[in-house]
C-alpha cells in the first residue's frame, strides 16, 4: 500500500502515486465518515429531536446529565464520532493526524495568528464579550457557578467534545481528502477548503450581505489557515488549541 503521507506526517508527496487499492480506501474512509455525521445529524434533529432538545435545555435537569448527553449524542456524534470509527477501523493511530511533539511550539503560534483577522473584524464590530473558553457552549454559565466536581467534570467534557473533537475533526478529514486529491501547489489544499467550506455550512456562515460575506470570509480563512499550518508544520495540536481558546470563547 502506499502512503503518499510522510512518516513524520508534515507534508503531502505530491510525487508519490496513490495505488487503487489506496484510493479506494481513501474514498471509503471519506463516504463513511460523511455517512455516519449524516445519519447522527438525522437523529439529532429530526428522529428525536423533540426529547434530545426538550431534556438538554429543561435546566430543572441536572447540568452534568443534559451536558453529557449533548456532549456525546450531539457534538461528539457530530464532530468526532465519524473520524473515530474510521480511525479504529483502519486501526490508525490519532498520532498519524499530527498529534505528536514535533514542530509543536511553531504550529501553536502559527495556528492563533489565523484567528487575528477575525478576532479584529469582531472587535471593530463590537460582538466580541470578555474571554472565556467554551462560554458560547450552552452550559457552560450553569458550570461556573456549580460545585468544583461539576465544574471539573462538566469544563472536562466540554473540553473534549466542543474542543478536541471538533478542531481535531476537520485534521482529520482534511488528510483523507487531500491525501486522495493532492495538490501542486504548496498553499492550495483541497482538503482544507473542504473542510472551510462545511464549517461555514455547519455553523450558518454564508454570507450574502457585504458584512456577513466579510464574516463568511473570515472564517474561512482561519479554518483554512489552521490547516495548512497542519499540513506545512505536521503538527495539528494548533487545530485543537482554537477551539480550545478561541472557538466558542468571545
Amino acid at each position: 500500500m502506499t502512503n503518499t503521507i510522510n512518516k513524520g506526517n508534515t507534508k503531502t508527496d505530491h510525487n508519490t502515486t496513490l495505488t487503487t487499492e489506496r484510493k479506494k480506501q481513501l474514498d471509503h474512509d471519506i463516504t463513511a465518515i460523511g455517512v455516519i455525521t449524516f445519519i447522527a445529524l438525522m437523529l439529532v434533529t429530526s428522529v428525536f429531536g423533540k426529547q434530545f432538545n426538550g431534556f438538554i435545555r429543561d435546566t430543572s435537569n441536572p447540568v452534568l446529565s443534559r451536558l453529557a448527553l449533548a456532549a456525546v449524542c450531539g457534538q461528539f456524534a457530530l464532530a468526532g464520532l465519524g473520524i473515530t470509527a474510521v480511525c479504529i477501523f483502519r486501526k490508525e493511530k490519532f498520532t498519524k493526524f499530527g498529534l505528536t511533539r514535533k514542530n509543536l511550539l511553531i504550529a501553536l503560534p502559527l495556528s492563533l495568528a489565523c484567528c487575528v483577522p477575525d478576532l479584529i473584524y469582531q472587535l471593530i464590530k463590537g460582538s466580541a464579550h470578555s474571554w472565556c473558553p467554551f462560554i458560547d457552549v450552552f452550559t457552560t454559565k450553569e458550570l461556573l457557578e456549580a460545585g468544583t466536581i461539576v465544574k471539573i467534570a462538566g469544563f472536562g467534557l466540554t473540553a473534549i467534545a466542543w474542543g478536541f473533537f471538533e478542531g481535531f475533526n476537520y485534521v482529520v478529514i482534511r488528510d483523507k481528502i487531500s491525501e486522495r486529491y493532492p495538490s501542486k501547489h504548496r498553499f492550495w489544499d483541497v482538503g482544507a477548503f473542504v473542510c472551510a467550506v462545511m464549517c461555514i455550512l455547519i455553523h450558518g456562515a454564508v454570507g450574502v450581505t457585504p458584512d456577513a460575506f466579510l464574516n463568511m470570509f473570515l472564517t474561512m480563512f482561519l479554518i483554512y489557515g489552521m490547516l495548512i499550518v497542519r499540513k506545512e508544520t505536521g503538527n495539528s495540536w494548533g487545530c485543537v488549541l482554537i477551539f480550545m481558546v478561541y472557538w466558542n470563547a468571545l
